[in-house]
């Protein structure tokens, strides 16, 4: 087992440095920061191995917004887990998560917040304070991080073949933000399928959207205006294909004998609307979340992303 002084010298670094490091500090480059991470993973270095007695008991939820109400099943999950295994939960978004993620204040954090960049999130994933993300992926073997996602892409694949069975031969789609785990997957089965099928899509129906219902309302008012609708949208989640119906039918377009539409999340909106969509497990997502996260800190588990399989929800927006 390596000492401090010995990862510094193969370093070639400053203790500070990698006291910096380690402790999940900002003030270290990109590139000097991976070298003493991988050193030190290499030589087995981790300081200040937590006890029972010193450890924080407290892990922190970070999301971005409070507009989606699938959030309130992830918490759920989550607080079941962690009460279970008596640890306390602290759920902050925005700014004022840094400072909790700054502190010795808790254990880890489970991070559903797209504002929080992969860079930032590396700089505070420590031995000491591992990150699960629900988000993303992010490549960096020695970042102290596991991804909890679901597997867009197979669900989307099979969405969208059986439109195609149902003889849907014109498609549009309203994608969420585009750097996004989520938007990247759905809208790769989307395409991907159709051009298995030999479909072309037509790029004057997509449309570039930011997951809220008003980007969804605005996309479909503009679909209307251009006079070419196609035969069925798919959106990438419930937010924005709720917008567009409701554009839709204000525009005299009845669902789905002029246009069929789909979503992504099922929401208790989408529900109530009937909304064709995709059945995302929240609550099951928290809660594995948490105990991915907890495995984490007793250094019990691996780092493979975890995959959670979604289901159709086929209803009265598609014909």
């Amino acid at each position: 087992m390596s000492n401090l002084k010995e990862i510094a010298k193969l370093a070639g670094v400053s203790v500070s440095t990698v006291s910096n490091v380690l402790n999940g500090r900002k003030n270290v480059g990109q590139e000097t920061r991976e070298r003493v991470l991988r050193i030190s993973s290499e030589h087995g270095y981790y300081p200040h191995k937590s006890t029972k007695s010193d450890k924080s008991n407290t892990i922190i939820f970070v999301f971005s917004d409070f507009d989606r109400d699938y959030y309130l099943k992830i918490i759920k999950g989550i607080s079941h887990c962690l009460n279970e295994n008596g640890y306390d939960l602290i759920i902050c978004t925005n700014k004022s998560s840094i400072n909790f993620m700054r502190s010795k204040f808790a254990s880890g954090t489970i991070s559903l917040d797209r504002n929080m960049t992969d860079e930032y999130l590396i700089s505070v994933a420590t031995p000491q304070f591992p990150v699960v993300l629900m988000d993303r992926i992010i490549d960096n073997e020695y970042a102290y991080t596991k991804s909890v996602i679901i597997d867009n892409y197979p669900v989307m694949c099979e969405m969208v073949q059986t439109l195609v069975n149902k003889n849907y031969k014109s498609y549009g789609f309203i994608g969420g933000l585009e750097f996004t785990l989520d938007h990247k997957e759905r809208y790769a089965g989307f395409t991907d399928t159709l051009e298995k099928n030999g479909i072309a899509f037509d790029r004057r129906h997509y449309f570039h959207g930011d997951y809220s219902e008003e980007s969804g309302y605005q996309a479909a008012k503009i679909m209307i205006l251009s006079n070419s609708l196609p035969e069925v949208l798919v959106c990438a989640n419930d937010n924005m294909a709720l917008g567009a119906i409701k554009a839709f039918e204000e525009g005299g377009l009845s669902i789905p004998e002029d246009i069929s539409v789909t979503g992504f999340d099922n929401t208790e909106a989408a529900a109530m609307a009937g909304l064709t969509t995709i059945a995302i497990p929240r609550y099951e997502s928290g809660y594995l979340a948490a105990k991915e996260l907890l495995e984490m800190i007793n250094g019990t588990t691996g780092k493979e992303p975890f995959k959670l399989n979604a289901t159709i929800q086929w209803r009265k927006t598609v014909k």
